[in-house]
């Protein structure tokens, strides 16, 4: 099978509902990054010195080295920030993501977590690139970093979040069995599903523009009244998506040695008590929003439509283009993916099939259509599809007088152009397609031609529409 594996459609334009707890507006969940003593340093075992996300402008790895000023703005974080962010935060449901190693390096750190209350999520074995590491050493590590971390915090961890990750990383993950959620993902502002190595795996999507991450990169924030900002538009926007109906999640990352400085936290405190501000807010960890969500929004269990066999594609997918099944074949054999699992992508691939055919091969799809209570409605000898369409539009149940003007205008059109008259008849009623009926007979034949294919498409459309919403 031809499929991409990427998913550009998401929710699309419809997500399903949160139902948030009490009717909130809004899931504010707050991450706190605990890396500090798992960076990148010779004393763990690494090649070189860390280079990521610190007060070092344009800092470069040192082989072979240790960077004196690089370890102790990490240690700034567990030794300072940490306490300064844990005092403040210490009344919310905070989530920790804890790389395994920089946790067994902090029994007091680990201890407060704990007595918080607080969710400690596995941020992996170390905070170290996982992008070019094999398929087997990467499933070591997740391994190790869920051994270690058990070890450590005294229970497994329910979620996990690698960050500097590999394209195999949320399978390997997904394929362990053991996170109610995996947060490796930037892409929706709610949770969503997604189908790893065989396994339904809970996406609960981080972020990397709510985030403190952005003082240590030059395209970012520069004091605290930017991150404050911006995290206030972020909470406004999606507390109003909130008070229109469709409440989001909004995720806030946090790092010890970055938010915990003094200029920073302050913008911080300021952001909370914003936030506590306003009603109807579900400040939350992300297990307890993984668990919310996974029992409002369980995961499919039929097979998604490009994940189906050609012999089931082609079964479900089959008479919607009336009597045509060679158009569900031929859209098997596209490019199809996770993007395609819903009415839009399975019509995109079948209305390609068919704009592509010949004019003869449109030609045939347009006469395996029924006349508009004709013949074969009476006989009824329609598909289930026809018969309920017509029905909606009450052909069904026409008077005398009504019968002998659709047979009439059935037979002139026939005569005129080659194919019965299509029309979406859920789109219309009985009056408006005599109306339709009347005015496109006096079309000529190329106009009405594609005018019949349109029809055709939107009937397609709808026939998908209806099926995928059952």
């Amino acid at each position: 099978m031809n499929r991409y594996p990427r998913d550009m459609s998401g929710h699309g334009a419809n997500p399903p509902a949160a139902n948030w707890p009490n009717g909130a507006k809004i899931a504010v969940q707050i991450v706190l990054n605990y890396e500090e003593g798992g960076e990148n340093n010779i004393l763990h075992g690494d090649a070189a010195s860390e280079a990521f996300l610190s007060e070092i402008t344009g800092a470069q790895p040192w082989f072979g080295q240790r960077h004196w000023n690089m370890e102790t703005l990490y240690e700034y974080g567990s030794r300072a920030g940490f306490w300064r962010l844990h005092r403040m935060l210490s009344g919310l449901p905070i989530t920790v993501y804890g790389v395994a190693t920089a946790l067994a390096r902090a029994p007091q750190q680990v201890s407060a977590m704990k007595s918080s209350g607080w969710e400690i999520a596995s941020h992996g074995l170390k905070w170290v690139e996982h992008k070019d590491m094999g398929e087997e050493e990467e499933r070591a590590q997740i391994a190790e970093a869920i051994r270690l971390h058990t070890e450590v915090v005294g229970e497994a961890p329910q979620g996990w979040y690698t960050g500097r990750c590999s394209n195999n990383t949320v399978r390997l993950t997904a394929e362990t069995g053991e996170f109610a959620y995996v947060a490796d993902s930037y892409g929706d502002d709610l949770p969503y599903w997604s189908k790893e190595g065989g396994v339904d795996q809970l996406i609960v999507p981080y972020t990397m523009d709510c985030n403190d991450m952005r003082f240590g990169i030059q395209a970012g924030f520069t004091n605290g009244d930017q991150f404050e900002s911006y995290i206030k538009d972020s909470f406004d926007f999606l507390y109003e998506e909130g008070e229109a109906g469709a409440p989001k999640m909004l995720s806030i990352g946090l790092h010890c040695r970055i938010m915990g400085r003094p200029g920073r936290a302050a913008a911080l405190r300021r952001v909370i008590e914003y936030m506590k501000s306003h009603k109807d807010v579900w400040f939350a960890t992300r297990l307890e929003i993984a668990q919310h969500w996974a029992k409002e929004n369980p995961a499919m269990t039929t097979a998604p439509a490009s994940q189906m066999t050609r012999e089931t594609f082609v079964s479900e997918f089959g008479g919607i283009f009336e009597h045509s099944a060679w158009i569900a074949e031929g859209a098997f054999d596209l490019e199809l993916g996770p993007t395609h699992d819903n009415a839009q992508g399975v019509h995109q691939a079948l209305a390609r099939i068919f704009r592509s055919a010949t004019e003869e091969q449109r030609l045939g799809v347009l006469t395996a259509h029924p006349d508009l209570a004709g013949k074969l409605a009476a006989a009824k000898r329609l598909t289930a599809e026809s018969t309920a369409e017509q029905a909606a539009a009450g052909l069904d149940a026409l008077t005398a007088e009504e019968h002998a003007s659709f047979t009439d205008l059935n037979n002139a059109y026939t005569t005129k152009f080659g194919f019965p008259f299509i029309i979406a008849v859920r789109d219309n009623t009985k009056a408006s397609i005599m109306a339709a009926f009347k005015r496109r007979i006096s079309n000529d034949r190329d106009v009405e031609f594609s005018e019949a294919c349109k029809q055709v498409e939107r009937i397609a459309e709808l026939r998908l529409i209806e099926k995928f919403e059952a």
